[in-house]
């Protein structure tokens, strides 16, 4: 009897010590989609924090509601068959916070789902949340137009007014005052401010106003399986990017399908001075068994990096329709060190324009200018055993004249393409292994290069009296182990460039090494 006894208040204590659940449709919540609940919604989100944390349910209906601010030890849950819809209306998302836009710190609407420097977070199930974005597009693409056309917003409505004054000490870069101009910015879907242990599993989202799901500052995040379904850019959902870590640590990304109007997946840590001042890299990634579909970029780096990306792995992805496939973008004036990335296993079809673009060009106005923490750094990046059809260029390297790109690889690559793949201003770039069928020019393009190894390139379709390697102003070149095993013309084209030939088996080539 004791022993039962003993039983019974242990199994008490156990029923004690686990998290309630609040069931948002039993506590009265609309379930039509008519009646906002955001008042209901925070309001039990705060009752559970202050009991030790639970879990906000939503079993199958239409929520609508507006900003929704999460605490310690929550769990949003959305049952097969609920959606959460949020507000579109603007006033909604009073008052502001303080949030990361495009990589710059400011006042402004609050993200539609927001938490600030706690832990233990989820969002789960297989409902979805629904961020009706349509009508924070027209209005972002009303400001853009009148800018573009005048320079200038037309006039300052009462929000615009607002942030004026909650952001008079905002400092930027020159180039982006045109941007600050509009007074007005979207907010993310989902933005947490250095929180901890979050968990996003399962749900479907759709409609995102601005970025998706943007941790800025966070450690230990997880997004797995999770859908994001945003319009192509054109005319709607422009920079609808879908995951944008910024300035995290400790993040993995698994299984998730990716269809967006901006970046799929893009790895960020602050605009110019304010992410150096921020301070913070974005390090510790790894994105595996992906599928990404519309998008602009497959996965991306930049170009607000900063603050620095390293310790990045992508691995086991598909890229289907996207603009691009693995993108690094920075100019002079954002600083940030980019290093240590590897990306392996990855299958592209039908790409827009690019597989691959390492761009320190992406302010094309740039000018020279001395070494400093403005400089943009690119190195020690590795790309193997990817398979590319109908893509539109292989991709290129830009480098910046006082840091050129630098300690880049590519193994095992098998790719058809309309262009090749081209340098300029790198040093130290690898290919092993790499056969590339174009359409037009060069399957291998170098210019004001240095240190190259190209070691076993080819091409199964060379062009008619096109070389399939050309070297203009390149220093120290090693040729090595190539057998190109289809007949061409002309293998290498070879202009004011120190060349090494090496174990090269060439008698299918009509002219294997062609000075001029």
């Amino acid at each position: 009897m004791k022993k039962t006894f003993l039983l019974i208040i242990f199994s008490l204590s156990l029923l004690a010590l686990e998290a309630k659940v609040y069931n948002m449709q039993a506590l009265g919540a609309d379930v039509t989609g008519k009646k906002i609940c955001t008042d209901l919604i925070n309001k039990t989100i705060k009752k559970a924090a202050a009991e030790g944390g639970g879990t906000i349910y939503f079993p199958a209906g239409n929520y609508l509601t507006a900003a929704i601010h999460l605490e310690s030890n929550i769990t949003l849950d959305l049952e097969s068959g609920a959606v959460l819809s949020f507000s579109d209306r603007f006033e909604d998302y009073l008052p502001f916070v303080k949030v990361r836009w495009e990589g710059v710190f400011m006042n402004s609407l609050s993200p539609l789902i927001h938490a600030e420097k706690v832990e233990n977070i989820t969002i789960k199930g297989r409902g979805k949340i629904d961020g009706q974005g349509f009508k924070w597009w027209d209005e972002s693409r009303r400001f853009i137009n009148e800018i573009n056309a005048s320079g200038k917003t037309s006039s300052t409505n009462q929000l615009q007014q607002q942030w004026l004054d909650a952001n008079k000490d905002i400092k930027v870069s020159p180039y982006y005052e045109k941007t600050l101009e509009r007074k007005f910015f979207r907010p993310p879907f989902i933005q947490f401010l250095e929180c901890k242990n979050i968990h996003i599993e399962g749900i479907t989202i759709v409609n995102s106003p601005f970025w998706t799901i943007n941790p800025i500052g966070c450690d230990d995040i997880v997004i797995h399986g999770v859908t994001i379904n945003n319009p192509s850019s054109n005319p709607k959902g422009h920079n609808t990017d879908g995951i944008n870590p910024e300035s995290c640590r400790n993040v993995r990304i698994s299984d998730c399908f990716i269809s967006v109007g901006d970046d799929c997946i893009t790895i960020k840590s602050g605009r110019d001075e304010d992410g150096r001042i921020y301070g913070r890299p974005c390090e510790n990634l790894t994105i595996t068994n992906c599928v990404m579909l519309a998008g602009h970029g497959g996965v991306v780096i930049g170009s607000e990096m900063s603050g620095g990306v390293k310790k990045v792995t992508i691995s086991n992805c598909v890229f289907n329709g996207t603009d691009a496939g693995i993108r690094l973008k920075a100019s002079r004036g954002r600083g940030g060190i980019v290093e240590e990335i590897r990306v392996t296993n990855i299958v592209m079809n039908n790409i827009q324009r690019n597989a691959f673009i390492f761009d320190l060009f992406y302010d094309k106005d740039s000018k020279e200018e001395p070494v400093s923490d403005r400089t943009p750094v690119f190195r020690n990046i590795h790309i193997s055993d990817v398979t590319g059809s109908d893509v539109k260029k292989v991709g290129y390297i830009t480098g910046i004249s006082e840091m050129p790109i630098s300690e880049i690889s590519f193994s095992n690559i098998n790719m058809t393409a309309d262009d090749g793949f081209t340098a300029k201003t790198a040093t130290n770039i690898q290919f092993h292994n790499v056969d590339l069928a174009v359409k037009k020019g060069a399957s291998f393009a170098f210019d004001d290069c240095k240190d190259i190894v190209l070691n076993n390139v080819r091409s199964k379709v060379p062009l008619s009296n096109q070389p399939i390697v050309e070297l203009k102003n390149v220093n120290n070149v090693l040729v090595n182990n190539c057998f190109q095993l289809v007949p061409a013309d002309i293998f290498c084209q070879i202009t004011n460039s120190n060349v090494i030939w090496g174990n090269n088996f060439l008698n299918n080539v009509k002219t294997p090494r062609l000075d001029k």
